[in-house]
C-alpha cells in the first residue's frame, strides 16, 4: 500500500523502492512489482548484495531536471520540444549537439574534459574517439554563434570546454 501511494505522488514517484521481505513466493513478488517496486529481496540476504542492488538502482534513477525550458544569457532551450533559440531565432541542432548543449546548460561556466563529455553525453558504455567531441563542439558552435552574438562555448587549453556568459 505504501509503495502504491509513493508511486502515485509526483513528488515521490521517481524514488526507487526495494522490497525487503521474508515472503519469497512468486505471487508475492509479482504483486510487489505490480504496485511499483523496483526490486525485491527476500531474507536472508547479504549486506553486500543489498548495497550492490541499491547502487544499481541509484545509477538508473538519476534525478531528472524538472525545468522544461531553460534560459542562459540570450539562449533558450526547450527540453520537451527539443528546440533551441538564440535571440528569439530558432536554431536547428542535431540530437547529439542538443544533448551536449543541454549538458553544458545544467552546469554553466564549469570546464569539462573530452572524457567527461563523452561519459555524460554519449554514455559510459559507448566507445567513440575523443576527437568526436571536438567535431560536435564545432557543429554546436557553428549553430549557436549567430550574427552579432558573443560566442558561448569556450575552449580551455589542455582542460576542455565550458559554456560561458
Amino acid at each position: 500500500e505504501i509503495c502504491k501511494n509513493l508511486k502515485k505522488d509526483k513528488k515521490y514517484n521517481d524514488i526507487p523502492v526495494i522490497m525487503l521481505t521474508a515472503k519469497g513466493e512468486e505471487e508475492d513478488k509479482l504483486k510487489a512489482f505490480d504496485t511499483g517496486a523496483d526490486d525485491y529481496v527476500t531474507k536472508p540476504f547479504s549486506q553486500k548484495e543489498l548495497n550492490a542492488r541499491i547502487k544499481s538502482l541509484l545509477r538508473r534513477s538519476k534525478p531528472q531536471v524538472s525545468v522544461d525550458v531553460v534560459e542562459f544569457t540570450d539562449l533558450k532551450i526547450d527540453r520537451i520540444t527539443k528546440r533551441v533559440y538564440r535571440k528569439n531565432t530558432e536554431i536547428s541542432l542535431g540530437p547529439t549537439e542538443f544533448k551536449l548543449l543541454d549538458f553544458f546548460i545544467k552546469n554553466p561556466k564549469r570546464v569539462y574534459s573530452r572524457e567527461q563529455l563523452l561519459n555524460n553525453v554519449w554514455g559510459e558504455n559507448i566507445y567513440v574517439e575523443s576527437r568526436t567531441v571536438d567535431v560536435h563542439i564545432r557543429r554546436l558552435r557553428q549553430a549557436i554563434n549567430i550574427e552579432n552574438t558573443k560566442p558561448l562555448i569556450r575552449t580551455v587549453r589542455s582542460a576542455g570546454y565550458s559554456l560561458e556568459s
